[in-house]
């Protein structure tokens, strides 16, 4: 492999150059190349797309296009966690150190200020009224947790509706769950073009952003204070969390995709992947949108299904079919249930 390296091959395992595609897809095609074909591509081996036949040294196998995709999703997946994480710690250096400065907190209620503390459900409610009579173009919102209040959507409706009529463009980020409320389906058809809706496994905590000039996150646990941003910096990087999210999410409009498992539902196999990183029944339920009976009702159903007896044995279930990670695309086969296949 002299003569080559990463400069010569800057790319990753999802947009491979032409000749390690050509050598890639007769690995796969094959079982094994001989090493001597992978000598000017040795990207390949740095991504662990290839790695030496035990049997034979002098030839290579390839990594199965499952593994890599799983392997291309779980990233996908880690850069949005660890963009959710950064979110959370700006908001907590922000807590901390407004609350080092006196001066800071004296001077949060004056208007213009970058951060702003609320304090109270009245002022949280007029700081938004005010944002939305301000806002001209656009409203990116996160929604968490499940299916949302009928009373929630009534009392939003009003701004929704004056945002309408100035021609204010509306988009919206759900969890799966909230598909199941017909009180949004109704929202929506009453607002017709002017939102449009997707929905994730999971989103961050709520998230309103006006115009991309000012944002409104909760400050605590039970949302009596909130935070209301208009810092440059902080509002863009909101913004960028929120795109990211929205490129990843699916239309409401759009049916959920097959899990490619008989008997899992999309559901199941987002629990299967928050069990298999150790998560409780209540934070997986919190997390979903789902109340924990319900959560547990899944559980239930997915053990049954993969054949495991125990909690424990339901850990190895899952990870022996890659329920452990995101959704992978080729056939598996359920341990210990014969013909039963993952397509």
């Amino acid at each position: 492999m002299t003569g080559y390296g990463a400069d010569d091959h800057p790319h990753g395992a999802d947009r491979l150059c032409e000749a390690a595609d050509r050598v890639y897809s007769r690995a796969v095609r094959r079982g094994r190349v001989p090493r001597a074909d992978a000598e000017p591509v040795p990207c390949l081996l740095e991504l662990a797309l290839l790695h030496p036949d035990p049997d034979d040294m002098d030839w290579l196998v390839p990594t199965a296009p499952q593994e890599v995709m799983t392997r291309l999703l779980r990233e996908v997946h880690d850069e949005v966690s660890a963009s959710q994480r950064r979110v959370g710690a700006a908001v907590a250096a922000v807590e901390r150190y407004a609350g080092l400065a006196p001066s800071v907190v004296a001077g949060a209620a004056g208007e213009g200020t970058a951060i702003r503390v609320l304090d109270g459900l009245s002022r949280i409610q007029a700081a938004m009224d005010e944002a939305t009579e301000a806002c001209t173009k656009e409203v990116l919102t996160v929604q968490p947790g499940g299916i949302r209040p009928e009373h929630e959507l009534t009392e939003g409706l009003h701004r929704a509706l004056a945002l309408r009529g100035r021609g204010v463009r509306m988009r919206d980020l759900y969890t799966h769950v909230a598909r199941h409320g017909q009180g949004l389906l109704n929202y929506l058809e009453l607002m017709g073009g002017s939102v449009q809706a997707r929905t994730l496994d999971e989103v961050i905590d709520r998230l309103i952003l006006f115009d991309r000039t000012v944002a409104f996150i909760p400050a605590n646990a039970d949302r009596t204070l909130a935070l209301e941003l208009r810092h440059p910096a902080l509002v863009e990087y909101l913004v960028t969390v929120f795109e990211r999210l929205w490129r990843l999410a699916i239309p409401l409009t759009a049916p959920l995709p097959d899990t490619g498992i008989e008997g899992i539902s999309h559901r199941e196999q987002s629990i299967a992947a928050l069990l298999a990183e150790g998560h409780q029944d209540a934070v997986i339920a919190e997390r979903l949108g789902i109340s924990v009976r319900t959560c547990r009702a899944h559980i239930a159903r997915l053990s049954e299904t993969l054949g495991a007896a125990s909690r424990t044995q339901l850990g190895v279930r899952i990870a022996q079919v890659g329920l452990d990670g995101p959704a992978s695309v080729a056939p598996l086969t359920l341990p210990d249930q014969g013909s039963r296949t993952v397509r």
